[in-house]
């Protein structure tokens, strides 16, 4: 029993390592800031239950399987950049703590709060993500990401606007 958990642990190290290395996203500057470009839309169906249903139904077992892996990893992928994302984010919300305008404030806390939600449920959809890898046909929820990473993206906008009204849609090509 203690050798199969040893084996777990280290195959989801292994696989930790391994996304670490093969991750090659696209990159957006915001200030001194760097943003990760996501594709909401490829994530969005990466993370359908109804998509994972329908591979399920019309695949054969072992290509299920194998299909399913490839998109846990990408799932993954997509998970790791909106957790440096949000990170980057957070530091830009207590960047803008400073102001003295209290609708900025406002924006930058709640930036921050959405910053932090999102980067805890990163971890826990990641751990989810790498144990599915291990079992790719039981079920897997890891959509909380995608709406935190797009009510993210909202408050990242609005403080955006706030801080600088001349450049309305500035951040919003984070996604």
């Amino acid at each position: 029993m203690t050798l199969v958990i040893v084996l777990i642990i280290a195959a989801v190290l292994g696989l930790v390592v391994l996304v670490g290395v093969t991750v090659g996203a696209r990159r957006k500057s915001v200030g001194s800031y760097q943003l990760e470009l996501i594709d909401l839309d490829a994530f969005r169906n990466l993370v359908d239950p109804s998509e994972t249903a329908y591979l399920r139904h019309r695949l054969p077992v072992s290509q299920f399987r194998r299909v399913q892996r490839a998109r846990l990893r990408a799932m993954a992928l997509y998970v790791h950049a909106a957790d440096r994302n949000a990170s980057a984010l957070m530091r830009i919300g207590q960047s803008a703590l400073a102001g003295k305008d209290t609708q900025t404030s406002q924006a930058a806390h709640e930036l921050i709060d959405n910053a932090a939600l999102l980067r805890r449920n990163a971890t826990f959809a990641l751990f989810r993500i790498y144990v599915a890898l291990l079992w790719p046909t039981a079920g897997l929820a890891a959509d909380p990401i995608l709406h935190d990473y797009e009510r993210l993206n909202g408050s990242a906008m609005l403080l955006g606007r706030l801080r600088n009204p001349a450049s309305p849609g500035h951040t919003s090509t984070v996604s």
